[in-house]
């Protein structure tokens, strides 16, 4: 296992100067060349671990690499993405269901080099979608397709809506900290993961959030690879950690993302290094639409 807290001295020493209020350098074109879209689904056993902070800091850390980046916010009950942003988005994902906008004409963007979809309550209606609107809306996700990176920030918890938005993924990322509920309650999700959905080539990645240092890290994340290899025979990835920092709620008031508010604050770096670690990862060789059909087991 890399020495994150190494990486991140590495990284401070050799950081390109970026002012703290400066948007993310301008990203690359929309040239595809055979790449494929990374789906990035991140979920949490219970709400105030930092899921929906991760989400939006991981996308403004893969921007600035010159990707093309959405989040989606797939939050059944809170939506609070457009919080972190600041943006107020006028059509959401419900207007798709019901046929009432296109993706393209909901995309929201900020002027952090990130695009943005927002969330409803309506998110019910997927289950209950006949045929043809399941298909519509599946063509409506392939317009996604030109992205290089595609976030969707799920509800805090385990319910149908986060499985349906997990199983499309590529990549499921775990947000937990060092609290015995938030690492019960990750447990949890990653066994309903496990056994309700059938996607054997999903990497299954562990961030340890809010930690005074590595060891703190380190020991939450040895104890939940141990349980879960142990009693669900499923590998389970550590990306890192996130440092506690009061940065982050500094950005939080000022309703703007701590990887822009401050990009050399510990909390960025540290997500700065998560990304580039998940970025060395491969992308299953699933096509985009068929990623999506898993949504409907099809």
């Amino acid at each position: 296992m890399e020495d994150q807290a190494e990486k991140l001295r590495e990284m401070v020493k050799n950081k390109n100067g970026n002012s703290a209020s400066a948007p993310p350098a301008p990203v690359a074109g929309n040239k595809r060349e055979g790449k494929k879209t990374r789906i990035i689904t991140v979920v949490s056993g219970k709400g105030g671990v930092g899921k929906t902070n991760m989400s939006v800091n991981m996308a403004i850390s893969y921007a600035r690499m010159g990707k093309k980046v959405v989040v989606m916010d797939v939050d059944l009950g809170l939506s609070n993405v457009n919080i972190l942003l600041n943006a107020i988005p006028k059509y959401n994902l419900l207007h798709v269901i019901r046929k009432q906008k296109t993706m393209k004409e909901i995309l929201v963007e900020t002027p952090y080099g990130i695009s943005f979809i927002g969330g409803a309550s309506g998110f019910s209606e997927i289950a209950n979608m006949a045929t043809e609107e399941r298909q519509n809306f599946i063509n409506e996700m392939q317009t996604l397709a030109s992205f290089d990176i595609i976030i969707l920030d799920t509800g805090a918890g385990v319910s149908d809506n986060v499985i349906d938005f997990t199983a499309p993924a590529d990549d499921v990322v775990i947000v937990t900290n060092k609290e015995p509920t938030a690492i019960t309650d990750a447990y949890g999700i990653i066994k309903i993961i496990a056994t309700k959905i059938d996607n054997a080539e999903m990497g299954i990645n562990l961030i340890v959030n809010r930690v005074a240092n590595a060891a703190e890290a380190l020991k939450v994340a040895d104890k939940l690879i141990k349980v879960v290899q142990q009693f669900l025979n499923v590998k389970l990835d550590y990306l890192g950690f996130v440092y506690e920092d009061d940065s982050v709620g500094h950005a939080v008031e000022k309703q703007k993302p701590f990887a822009v508010e401050n990009p050399r604050c510990k909390a960025s770096q540290c997500v700065q290094y998560i990304v580039s670690r998940l970025e060395k990862t491969e992308i299953r060789a699933t096509g985009f639409g068929g990623i999506f059909k898993r949504m409907f087991g099809g």
